[in-house]
């Protein structure tokens, strides 16, 4: 997977609001959701979509869209160690 073509991009980008907007205002989802629902495919290619994916949230958190998380708490992308989660900005 070529995670700088643009229709990659946009494809995660859009599935992250997508499944954001299919949850309750609280609720958060992972990135291998939103790999898993822009993979087209019925194997474990998805895992291939991960890293495009998490660099979709960051991408969505610099416009103000969605926070990224860990621990239930915001944090920004050098904060990041391990596992995060993506839920819409509180407003």
């Amino acid at each position: 997977m070529d995670e700088t073509d643009p229709r990659l991009s946009q494809r995660l980008e859009k599935a992250i609001m997508s499944l954001l907007d299919r949850r309750a205002d609280t609720a958060s989802i992972c990135p291998s959701e939103v790999a898993r629902e822009v993979y087209d495919g019925d194997d474990d290619g998805w895992r291939a979509l991960m890293e495009p994916a998490r660099h979709a949230a960051w991408r969505l958190a610099n416009h103000g869209k969605v926070e990224v998380t860990q621990g239930g708490k915001a944090i920004t992308k050098t904060q990041t160690r391990g596992p995060i989660r993506i839920r819409r900005t509180h407003r």
